[in-house]
């Protein structure tokens, strides 16, 4: 009956009575979604700028693969020591990290008079994204109330689409300036937002969970009460994550010693080497929905949206820059929705429809892909079949799985580990992204760009079945909850826990 009675009172604390979103901790969660609308821009303009940077450097084929890449594959370095790092020097701070690296990497971008310059910036921007892609969400999903989690900590994935939708219009405003400055430029002036959120971040206040898991628990309290919508649902959080962490829940003292240890071979061992069930059903959950983000093809999509508009039949550069800014709009519009409902419809529902959306229009580009390539003279409903085609799959996408993707593991782990299983997640999706980036070209002359998107919408079939059986319903739920919900036998996901059944028991064997 006590659990009982605190559930009800969770409920009203956080918002049933009328409250809605506290406007403080959305604040907070909008700077510290500024690197993600840095990271956006990067990968916007730099899907127009290659066009740019080919004609220029006279780089072939092969190097663009690289140079899109790269940026992936240190952002998986950064990623990986990202999840260590911010639990010995705290979320804020790691936001102040990646946003110096951005600003070096824009620089030497910026610069760049040749190749090797122009790569070395990129990658070092790089690191940047890795170090960002982590802590947005986890900061996020820390400073919100279970009722607008899904809202705050998707934020970060908004900003994402407003960075990308700013760096396709600056590839087409940008575009009419001489050859030598017009990429540089568009890639160069990301230098400035990033050294902007460097100092204003500074501003902002650490993650309260963190603050408690250091023994900070004076300053914790402090700021759940600024974060949360009354006084009631401050003190049930702060007695929870006190709980989580292993501190007793009537301990008042403004400074005391964790209990449990911080290192980090610790928390890698009950991570990896020596998880419960239920940590090991998170972790799998985590690799396989950042897995399938990038494995269903989005990458080659927005990335490559110029050569795939041009496979179609446009020609002009102002007609393939307008288009990306189309796909831009799109996925920026969709996302924007996405956030007002993945609180109210939950996260399942989104996922699961924007997945079955994104096989259809997978398989709707393929089919007008393949037309175009093989037929003899221009096809135009083939050609009006790739861009509905192209504009769905974004629409869907971005009302499910893009969202959720970064929600989703940034809520489920336990306090303990939550840094180093998104970290890891991270490292997957910039490992899945990086190969995606560097392989569609060479895949697609091999099997034909037709052929690639029938591969990925294969891949989405796949996915949808993962998601099915592998990823229960969080909405609403406390994180301190989280490890209740993602153990066996659990009565409220019985019925859906036959996969998990299965791989767990053959992990065990």
């Amino acid at each position: 009956m006590e659990e009982g009675r605190e559930v009800v009172s969770m409920e009203e604390a956080n918002g049933e009575n009328g409250e809605g979103i506290n406007k403080y901790a959305c604040g907070c969660a909008a700077v510290a979604s500024m690197i993600s609308i840095i990271f956006g821009y990067d990968t916007g303009v730099m899907s127009g700028a290659m066009i740019f940077i080919k004609e220029d450097l006279k780089v072939n084929d092969t190097q663009i693969s690289v140079l899109a890449g790269i940026l992936n594959v240190c952002a998986l370095v950064g990623s990986l020591a990202a999840g260590r790092t911010s639990d010995f020097l705290g979320r804020r701070y790691i936001i102040v990290l990646a946003s110096i690296m951005f600003l070096v990497g824009s620089v030497l971008m910026g610069y760049a008079p040749n190749y090797p310059i122009l790569l070395t910036g990129r990658c070092t921007a790089g690191v940047g994204v890795g170090y960002a892609l982590m802590i947005a969400p986890v900061y996020s999903a820390e400073i919100s109330s279970p009722k607008s989690r899904g809202f705050i900590t998707s934020l970060p994935e908004l900003g994402i689409s407003i960075g990308i939708l700013t760096g396709y219009l600056a590839n087409y405003f940008m575009a009419a300036l001489p050859l030598k400055l017009g990429w540089r430029l568009m890639l160069g002036i990301a230098a400035v937002p990033s050294l902007g959120l460097a100092i204003g971040i500074l501003k902002m206040p650490e993650s309260p969970r963190w603050l408690v898991m250091r023994g900070r628990l004076g300053e914790a309290k402090r700021i759940l009460l600024k974060v949360s919508n009354s006084k009631e649902e401050a003190q049930i959080r702060f007695r929870d994550i006190k709980l989580a962490v292993g501190i007793d829940e009537d301990c008042n003292e403004d400074s005391v010693k964790p209990p449990t240890s911080t290192g980090g071979g610790g928390m890698w061992k009950g991570l990896l080497l020596r998880p419960t069930p239920a940590v090991r059903w998170m972790l799998l959950a985590t690799i396989g929905i950042h897995f399938f983000e990038h494995a269903t093809g989005i990458e080659a999509v927005m990335l490559f949206s110029p050569r795939i508009l041009k496979k179609a039949g446009v020609t002009s550069k102002d007609k393939l820059l307008l288009g990306t800014i189309g796909v831009g709009l799109t996925k920026l519009t969709f996302m924007a929705s996405s956030t007002l409902l993945i609180d109210r419809v939950g996260r399942r529902p989104l996922l699961l429809t924007s997945t079955a959306g994104m096989i259809a229009a997978l398989t709707g580009l393929g089919i007008g892909l393949t037309n175009v390539e093989n037929a003899k003279e221009k096809s135009l409903w083939a050609l009006g079949l790739c861009f509905v085609s192209t504009y769905t799959f974004v629409a869907f996408f971005n009302i499910g799985v893009a969202p959720v993707t970064w929600v989703y593991p940034a809520e489920i782990f336990p306090l303990k580990l939550r840094a180093q299983g998104a970290s890891i997640g991270v490292a997957v999706n910039r490992g899945t992204n990086a190969a995606i980036s560097i392989s569609f070209i060479p895949i697609y002359k091999a099997i034909t760009i037709g052929g690639s998107f029938f591969m990925f919408a294969g891949i989405s079939v796949v996915a949808w079945f993962f998601f099915y059986f592998l990823l229960p319903e969080t909405k609403g739920k406390p994180l301190e909850e989280m490890e209740e919900l993602f153990t066996r036998g659990s009565r409220s996901n019985k019925s859906k826990n036959v996969g998990v059944e299965i791989l767990l028991k053959g992990s065990n064997a």
